[in-house]
């Protein structure tokens, strides 16, 4: 069996046709469209560039925002795609097909279940590190979902009731703090103090420049690295101690940093947590070969 996967993100749609192990077989990707009939068109021309032809389409979806599993409407999704709010993803398609769409981060969590970490686990958590923060909880083999669909939105967890207002409308978010933008935004602020960095090149540092400038020993890159690292720790041993899980999965664009990120992760969520747990929870990188959100789409109708 092929499906198509298809990563709806904040700057590029992303597709692909996968087979049940996980092989993308074709891949296709484009800007997402700042409207909805610019987005049906894209959409349906991206999942017939990567389709068989096969008759019998199915096809997974993942999408930030609070999406409604059963229908695939999109019940809330803030920022430049909230013309999206109250569409059916399914809808989107100009094919007949069986679809079925989640949360970006439940996506992610999706694949890891199938092909990746959290493979032959009942318990984990994931937390998806990039421009934003998204999270998973995979408990007693159940990809957790909530009430309204909410559950699992770990970047929104408070780890500083008086901290920075976030996206959502709360205050000092994980994601407000811990996130590449959070990151690059306290680096460019200390620039802008003036301080003195290999960072100050005229141009805005990336998250991956500044974890690059901290490892080489820069003061200003070290403080903020140092900082969203340990605010990050302290939100894992949180979460762990609020589910047990077996694993804690870190993935996304600020995961590539390495044992950077999860060598003092590690340490400070062992020490955080070792009195109660009285062992320790392995924090582990992403297992999946492909980045796009691909695999764990197409894993929404797989598994």
């Amino acid at each position: 069996m092929t499906v198509v996967g298809l990563d709806i993100g904040g700057t590029t749609i992303k597709a692909g046709r996968v087979d049940a192990s996980g092989r993308i077989l074709a891949s296709a990707s484009a800007a997402t469209p700042l409207t909805l009939a610019a987005m049906r068109d894209v959409v349906g021309a991206l999942v017939r560039d990567v389709g068989d032809g096969s008759a019998s389409l199915r096809v997974g979806i993942g999408c930030r925002g609070i999406i409604d599993r059963e229908t695939t409407r999109v019940d809330s999704l803030p920022g430049a795609a909230s013309f999206l709010e109250g569409t059916l993803l399914r809808d989107l398609l100009d094919v007949a097909a069986v679809v079925a769409a989640d949360n970006d981060a439940r996506v992610a969590m999706a694949g890891e279940m199938r092909w990746g970490a959290a493979r032959d686990r009942r318990n984990a958590v994931m937390l998806t590190l990039g421009t934003g923060v998204g999270g998973a909880v995979l408990a007693e083999g159940q990809l957790l979902r909530g009430t309204g669909g909410v559950a699992g939105h770990l970047g929104h967890i408070t780890v500083d009731p008086d901290g920075p207002l976030c996206i959502c409308g709360n205050h000092g978010c994980l994601e407000s703090l811990f996130s590449a933008r959070a990151i690059e935004g306290a680096a460019r602020a200390a620039l802008h103090r003036g301080c003195d960095s290999v960072l100050k090149t005229g141009n805005a540092p990336s998250c991956e420049q500044i974890f690059a400038a901290a490892a080489a020993g820069d003061v200003v890159a070290s403080e903020v690295v140092t900082r969203a690292v340990r605010i990050l720790a302290g939100a894992v041993a949180g979460l762990v101690h609020a589910f047990d899980p077996e694993v804690v999965i870190l993935g996304g664009q600020i995961s590539r940093a390495g044992e950077a990120l999860f060598a003092p992760v590690r340490e400070q969520v062992w020490r955080r947590t070792r009195r109660l747990l009285r062992r320790e929870v392995p924090v582990i990188p992403s297992e999946l070969h492909d980045p796009s959100g691909v695999l764990g789409a197409a894993a929404l109708v797989l598994y």
